[in-house]
């Protein structure tokens, strides 16, 4: 299997682990990263987390803010592969109960994941996903 094989491999396996996360399990999301020291995570839930311990505990948190969902599409942006790194940009699309509302609701977010390979397969080491998915205005940025 090639590199870039087996990185479909386990992008397909990520859409997997991310519908199952929109249903409250981080684990199987957690099984893609690497567990180095240098991995991080920046959701659209609070800071960004360096480190494997500090990375799980953020997956666990915001996986528990999502109940009865479902991954609904993934819109591969950009991408790009080499032997030693690699990085895909996509539109994630999701429906969930989120936080403490019962009602389903519609979830976008745009996602930059970058892996590397580790023992003979692709690992998570960086994932940031945001909500921004139209234009926004140059005051969007402003922190009052």
């Amino acid at each position: 299997m090639s590199a870039f094989d087996e990185l479909d491999r386990v992008v397909d396996l990520s859409h997997l682990a991310l519908d199952a996360f929109t249903k409250g399990d981080s684990g199987p999301l957690k099984a893609l990263y690497s567990q180095e020291d240098d991995v991080s995570i920046a959701n659209p839930f609070g800071p960004p987390a360096r480190g494997w311990r500090e990375a799980a505990d953020t997956m666990d948190r915001a996986a528990m803010l999502y109940r009865d969902g479902r991954a609904t599409g993934f819109e591969r942006m950009a991408g790009f592969v080499t032997p030693g790194l690699a990085y895909i940009v996509e539109l994630e699309h999701y429906e969930a109960e989120i936080g403490g509302s019962n009602d389903i609701t519609p979830v976008t977010l745009r996602v930059t994941t970058i892996l590397r390979p580790e023992g003979g397969t692709w690992k998570i080491v960086h994932r940031h996903a945001d909500p921004i998915t139209t234009s926004r205005p140059a005051e969007s940025v402003i922190q009052r």
